[in-house]
């Protein structure tokens, strides 16, 4: 103990010094560039005795500014904040000519607007010196949250929460399977999961819906129902609309239509706060939330999360300087792998080292910041995601050591997170989960050289890109489609009747949603047939179910109902499906999966799923990614929940847990064994009303803690990315 006390000084006190002698060399560089700047006597000085005035200024004006500085905010808090904000600058200027007429012999001097600005520059570079000193030291954050939250609990009169209920808190790893997390934590990457999973947690794996995925997920366990989201990507004929999981648009439809077949607000919605997710979840307290970042309003505009975390310097200059070794990360990491000639690989240029940037740090920091502040406010449920692994692993591979250094950052921030529920005003109990998992394999345009949308174009006889003609699969789709339309025209001809032809409106609509694909022909209203399909192109469906980069394909069939279709001319009747068959190694559940989406209003003309190879976990996805989810094949469908020892297990002994709508009941009944008085919304009769419920309760004032100074205001509304 006396030890670490020791290092903790003396930590301290290299940073003081280290500030110090940085805005000495501040203030000596400005009394070169500053005419009306001083810090030599009438007939100048040595070098060495202008060092030592500049020291001796710098000191006096470091010491005044820690003294005086908080008491003079204190006295000004009733001054509207404009009026403030231009005092600041004149009050610093006063202390820095104060700090002056303390230096000995009367060597510094300065005139008054000089001495603003020198002051604004000084302050400006020593918050920065010191932020910048601190980045990782997470033990003076601590510190500071311990003194935050012993501050509010004075001012509400509390002495801390009633150990009796604790509150609920929920947190996402983006796209982080279940053999990924177990891996992580065995080869070290993850001591704070391996310590839980060494006593205070459980384990246990889900298996996600068809469309395994952020947007169906999330909307699944924050709401309760995902049902009619067949994909990330799809288009609604009805509403002549491509409908997208992660646009401010979509997503407030999704959640409208959730609320609406349940009856039920959703998870949150009794003193809850839902941080960086797609959905609200029902809680009055959002920040960097999807769904609700096209509102208007002073009270609740878009990305007031941001922009309230980064009005303070300290978490502004922490998180720049993150933002910024990310990028160079990235860089450094994409030349390596070029270099090195790593397969597969994807294109890492463009915007992409800023957008992960922005993935791992940005949204990671205004999170747990917002989190932190809900732990220390005593909220009931917090539920937040960090998507910072799931964008990596897109470009790196999920198994790749881009990813296993995201893996080893997220944990520190989930240690943070667990120190500091030891200072919050009630105990907290921790739930890790995903909402999803990931497959690597190399994208199905660089395995065979032509798009999907390329495939079905030329499958449809379409015109397609110069590279997809001299593709092997491209030619060879142009010979099945000649020979198709041949055949077909003999049929026609003999039975009397004329072939059709598509007309200028019947270009398919091809969208990708990972490894899974969806293919719709606006121009005909309704989800077509098989038979129509083949009508109309007669070489389509052929030429997609007999790639070898395809696994099966869904259709509606007018004799059948709705079948599934594999290579070789495979047909099962979806009445009929099993795990084997077409299906088979694509893992349990996968017919059941398929059933479902199949029920859907909005699911595509055809549905597509790409191979997966077993013995390699390999998937082929169909846009750029090599770590790739959204269909079915391996890990992307497998992701975990841990969860407290104390809690009752999610199901029994030999059961799956299986469905984000069936983690949202597991989720509710945790709530409820831990939660005190609630008043229940009167129950729906819609068809998929959730177990129980949801609760709504009184909204709390106070708002979330950031990186030594308040983030931002409860109930402030902001966009983030999932």
């Amino acid at each position: 103990m006396t030890a670490g006390r020791w290092r903790r000084a003396g930590s301290a006190l290299l940073r003081v010094v280290v500030v110090w002698a940085v805005s000495t060399l501040t203030m000596l560089a400005l009394a070169g560039a500053l005419p009306d700047f001083r810090l030599q006597g009438p007939d100048g000085d040595s070098v060495t005795r202008t060092a030592l005035t500049a020291a001796w200024g710098a000191g006096a004006f470091g010491l005044l500014t820690a003294l005086v500085w908080p008491l003079v905010v204190r006295a000004l808090l009733l001054v509207p904040a404009l009026v403030l904000g231009l005092l600041v600058f004149f009050l610093n200027g006063s202390l820095l000519l104060i700090a002056l007429r303390l230096i000995p012999d009367g060597r510094g001097d300065a005139a008054p607007e000089t001495a603003v600005v020198v002051a604004a520059v000084m302050s400006a570079v020593a918050s920065a010196t010191s932020t910048a000193l601190a980045v990782r030291d997470d033990t003076a954050y601590r510190r500071r949250l311990s003194r935050l939250a012993t501050r509010r609990r004075r001012r509400a009169g509390q002495a801390g929460g009633d150990p009796a209920c604790p509150g609920m808190l929920f947190l996402q790893l983006d796209g982080v399977g279940h053999e990924v997390l177990l891996r992580a934590a065995k080869d070290g990457l993850m001591p704070t999961v391996a310590h839980w999973l060494d006593g205070t947690h459980r384990l246990t794996p889900w298996r996600t819906d068809w469309s395994s995925q952020t947007g169906a997920s999330q909307l699944g366990i924050l709401h309760g129902s995902n049902h009619d989201v067949p994909a990330f990507r799809w288009y609604e004929k009805d509403r002549g609309r491509i409908m997208v999981s992660n646009r401010p648009a979509s997503a407030v439809e999704l959640q409208r239509r959730a609320i609406e077949r349940t009856g039920d607000g959703g998870l949150l919605t009794f003193d809850g706060a839902s941080r960086g997710n797609l959905f609200s979840g029902g809680a009055d307290q959002v920040a960097l939330v999807l769904s609700v970042s096209t509102r208007r309003g002073r009270a609740n505009r878009s990305r007031a999360g941001y922009f309230v975390y980064f009005s303070d310097p300290a978490n502004a200059v922490r998180t720049a300087i993150s933002f910024v070794a990310e990028v160079v990360r990235e860089l450094r990491q994409s030349t390596r792998a070029r270099l090195r000639g790593d397969t597969p690989r994807v294109p890492r240029g463009g915007l992409y080292p800023f957008i992960r940037a922005f993935a791992t740090v940005v949204s990671r920091d205004v999170v747990v910041a917002a989190v932190i502040g809900d732990m220390l406010a005593g909220r009931t449920s917090v539920y937040a995601d960090l998507v910072a692994y799931d964008e990596v692993a897109h470009h790196s591979g999920p198994h790749s050591r881009d990813a296993g250094r995201v893996l080893q950052s997220l944990d520190r921030s989930l240690t943070l997170i667990s120190q500091v529920a030891e200072h919050a005003p009630r105990g907290y109990r921790i739930v890790l989960l995903s909402d999803h998992g990931q497959s690597p394999g190399e994208t199905f345009e660089s395995a065979y050289g032509l798009t999907l949308k390329d495939l079905v174009r030329a499958g449809c006889g379409l015109p397609v890109s110069r590279r997809a003609e001299r593709s092997r699969c491209g030619a060879e789709a142009r010979d099945a489609v000649g020979d198709a339309l041949r055949g077909a025209l003999h049929r026609r001809l003999a039975e009397g009747d004329p072939l059709p032809e598509a007309g200028p409106d019947a270009e398919p609509v091809v969208l990708a949603s990972g490894n899974l694909a969806l293919i719709s022909f606006p121009d005909v209203p309704g989800r077509l047939s098989r038979e129509q399909i083949e009508a109309r192109h007669p070489a389509l469906l052929s030429t997609l179910a007999d790639h070898p980069g395809i696994g099966f394909l869904l259709v509606r069939s007018e004799r059948h109902g709705s079948v599934v279709l594999g290579a070789g001319g495979v047909e099962v009747p979806i009445a009929e499906l099993t795990d084997d068959g077409p299906l088979a190694g694509f893992g349990k559940g996968a017919a059941d999966a398929v059933r479902r989406t199949d029920t859907f209003p909005h699911v595509a003309d055809i549905m597509v799923n790409s191979m997966y190879e077993p013995e390699t976990g390999r998937v082929h996805a169909f846009e750029e990614q090599i770590g790739s989810h959204g269909g079915l094949g391996g890990e992307q469908s497998q992701p975990f929940l841990l969860y407290p020892a104390d809690l009752s297990p999610p199901v029994d002994d030999g059961a799956e847990l299986v469905g984000a709508e069936s983690v949202h009941r597991v989720l509710r009944h945790w709530l409820r064994e831990c939660a005190g008085p609630q008043v229940p919304v009167p129950p729906s009769d819609g068809p998929d009303s959730a177990e129980g419920s949801g609760p709504v309760g009184p909204d709390s004032p106070v708002g979330p803690v950031g990186p030594d100074s308040p983030v931002g205001p409860g109930g402030s509304d902001s966009v983030g990315a999932s």
